[in-house]
């Protein structure tokens, strides 16, 4: 029996009283008093949310923590959102705003959702750059022997750095998002100026060197750059990075600095020039560069230098000199100091200069030294410099480049009995002329069925200790020595079967009395040793017996441009 109109109308107006009744209850009181309310009714109801599920379910094997509240076919999205960071978010806003201001978008009638999908494609490429980058830090220095000399930094935690106890600040897996920032500003302003390409070239951001040099700075450790040339354009962008990023964490500690915080040393004008131009796109992040040559009068320098206090400073040694006896700088609270091109700075006659200039500076400052020559007049050079621990930076796997700042002594003794002595006296000179903070740490390479007992007691009667595996038998020789004689250096035994799995890079210091190495394992020593220090010494000594090897040692040491001693050129011929 259909329903009248009458009885439709009663019941449309009852359901919009109540309605209106509900709606004047709920405005009655307060808004929590009607959320309460609400949630009395969907108890009452048994459809409450999905966050007070724990009333009208129990937890089962399924769902120990009744994350389902008891419904079994609950599907939850798991698409997350690639969100941008702060700084890819400022380069996207700053393009979309110069988009909107020319009031036109690339591609002519362009509308806004063709620019929001461009910018959204930017923001995957970017997040993408990021992967990498991470993935390579994660990569580099698992080759070679980073790992025996950066200490693993670890996440919210304070560094204290081992030589430069000034610096302490929060490092983490990776760098910062501002260091990212200051290395995409200098690789924009080089595409634009046409002098780097990052179509062909691979960005800044995942430069194995760079990634090398941040974690070596996060450690506090000198730096060596041994891979045979001056900086390039990649490494100059990485250090001034990373010194705008320390300043940036510094000045959040309330730090301020009086004194340029960067320090580098050019060999040349263009060289100088070259440095800022690559400097200086981040003084819109308030890093301000000066660049110091006698391409300008000194007059106009000064002047310059009294209207503005430089963050980053690059100069040549002889104007900075200059500069420093006028006292128109201070240079006593740099932190960061870079000398590139020792060889050319040699050749010009620089090193007294460079030496008055590191006086100048209190403290001990970080040190990076790019070692373009492997001759050995450079040595002498870089060990004045670096003094310390340092960390040897290279990508180049040559025999020269690993073995930067490491003298090779070969002897060629007429007997045994003479390769001992001479053996004892070279050790000797290296306690008694290199003053070091830390004495070398000394191995000896042997052959286990040569005679160890008369090397042992002659390294004891000399006043050193003797440290070695049972195997060698030294044991039997102790009780007869004076005790006394154990206070000295320690001297380390090591058979020379073992050289492949020995862990060399501690010794600054390795001899070989017996040469029953193949030359192989001479190189093998040669790159491995001495891999915190830059007085690395190699003593090796042959007798006529061993003219087989002379010719591949004389091509070894002339590699790595050190001079051969006639005797060895005289026992090659034989």
């Amino acid at each position: 029996m259909a329903k009248g109109d009458d009885i439709v109308r009663r019941k449309k107006n009852k359901a919009n009283r109540k309605k209106q009744n509900r709606q004047k209850d709920s405005s009655a009181v307060s808004a929590r008093v009607a959320s309460m309310i609400a949630a009395k009714k969907r108890r009452k109801a048994g459809t409450r949310r999905m966050c007070q599920g724990m009333c009208f379910s129990l937890p089962t094997p399924d769902d120990p923590f009744n994350d389902f509240h008891g419904k079994n076919n609950v599907k939850r999205s798991e698409i997350k959102k690639s969100m941008p960071s702060k700084v890819n978010q400022k380069v996207l806003m700053k393009e979309k705003n110069a988009f909107l201001k020319k009031g036109s978008v690339p591609g002519g009638n362009m509308k806004v959702d063709s620019l929001e999908k461009m910018i959204s494609e930017k923001v995957v490429n970017s997040n993408e750059d990021h992967e990498k980058l991470i993935a390579s830090i994660h990569n580099v220095g698992q080759t070679g022997h980073a790992k025996s000399q950066i200490s693993e930094i670890q996440p919210d935690r304070k560094v204290g750095t081992q030589s430069h106890e000034e610096q302490t600040f929060e490092s983490s897996y990776c760098p910062s998002k501002y260091l990212m920032m200051c290395l995409k500003e200098i690789e924009n302003a080089l595409c634009h100026d046409g002098t780097y390409n990052s179509g062909e070239d691979k960005p800044l951001f995942i430069t194995t060197w760079g990634v090398e040099f941040w974690k070596c700075y996060s450690a506090g450790m000198d730096v060596l750059e041994a891979s045979g040339s001056s900086s390039d354009v990649e490494q100059i962008a990485w250090i001034a990075s990373t010194a705008a990023d320390a300043i940036a964490r510094r000045e959040k500690e309330g730090l301020l600095f009086t004194s340029p915080f960067l320090l580098f040393l050019a060999p040349s004008k263009e060289k100088a020039v070259k440095v800022r131009s690559i400097c200086k796109p981040l003084k819109g992040l308030g890093i301000h560069t000066v660049s110091l040559h006698h391409g300008a009068s000194l007059d106009r320098q000064i002047n310059g230098l009294k209207s503005c206090e430089p963050e980053f400073l690059i100069s040549t040694p002889e104007r900075l000199l200059e500069l420093l006896s006028l006292k128109a700088i201070d240079i006593s609270g740099v932190s960061l100091l870079v000398i590139d091109g020792i060889e050319s700075l040699l050749a010009s006659g620089y090193l007294d200069a460079i030496k008055s200039i590191r006086q100048g500076i209190s403290g001990k400052p970080h040190t990076v030294v790019f070692n373009d020559c492997f001759k050995y007049a450079t040595i002498p050079a870089v060990r004045n410099l670096l003094i310390g621990s340092v960390y040897r930076l290279s990508l180049n796997d040559s025999i020269a480049s690993q073995s930067a700042c490491i003298i090779q002594s070969i002897d060629v003794c007429a007997s045994k009995e003479e390769k001992t002595v001479k053996g004892i006296s070279a050790l000797n000179n290296v306690y008694s002329n290199q003053p070091l903070p830390q004495p070398l740490k000394v191995l000896y390479v042997v052959q286990k069925d040569s005679n160890i007992q008369e090397l042992v007691v002659a390294l004891k009667l000399n006043g050193y200790s003797v440290s070695s595996s049972s195997c060698f038998g030294v044991a039997e020789v102790k009780d007869s020595l004076d005790s006394k004689s154990n206070m000295g250096p320690s001297v380390s035994l090591l058979d020379s079967e073992q050289i492949n799995t020995a862990e060399l890079g501690e010794y600054g210091v390795v001899m070989i009395p017996d040469f029953v190495l193949s030359i192989d394992n001479y190189v093998h020593i040669l790159t491995r040793m001495a891999r915190n220090t830059v007085d690395g010494i190699l003593h090796c000594f042959l007798t006529k017996d061993d003219a087989p090897y002379a010719r591949p040692l004389v091509e070894i040491l002339e590699q790595c441009g050190q001079e051969v001693p006639e005797a060895l050129r005289n026992l090659c011929l034989a």
